[in-house]
């Protein structure tokens, strides 16, 4: 008999626990630790009139910069303008748009306002795509790349 009422016991004890856990609420997704700007002034950029700019804030101590400036070169044509702003020679824009991690890429439209963007290095690819989908939404298989640091 004292058997039986402690497998009660444990079973209703059990049961008791089953349904705290399940009422509690999951731990929030943690936050971005490097936010991207929303929005940039495109007088601050060279070639402000092009339809589209991406902007790599990078520095020259940064190992994960290498290659980028390339794979951002490449999008370089009438309608995207591209640059590179070195922290040790620009600074005040690193501060002004409160880069926290370098390298931070950012894909703009003629408004200023950031379309995509990527905190860390990237794939020619990944950034490609992201400029063609934020240029003509749907154009790609993967729309969803650079939107992660906006969300």
């Amino acid at each position: 008999m004292i058997r039986i009422a402690l497998a009660a016991a444990l079973i209703v004890a059990a049961v008791a626990v089953a349904f705290v856990l399940q009422r509690c609420r999951p731990v929030a997704p943690p936050r971005d630790v490097y936010p991207v700007p929303r929005q940039l002034d495109r007088q601050d950029f060279r070639r402000a009139e092009t339809p589209w700019l991406v902007a790599l804030f990078s520095s020259t101590t940064c190992e994960s910069c290498d290659g980028l400036v390339a794979k951002l070169a490449a999008l370089e044509s009438a309608d995207v303008s591209t640059c590179e702003i070195e922290y040790h020679a620009q600074p005040d824009l690193h501060t002004r748009y409160e880069i926290a991690g370098i390298p931070t890429t950012v894909v703009a439209d003629s408004d200023g306002v950031v379309r995509a963007a990527f905190v860390g290095a990237f794939t020619a690819t990944d950034l490609w795509a992201a400029v063609a989908e934020a240029r003509a939404p749907g154009s790609t298989p993967e729309p969803e790349l650079g939107l992660g640091q906006l969300e």
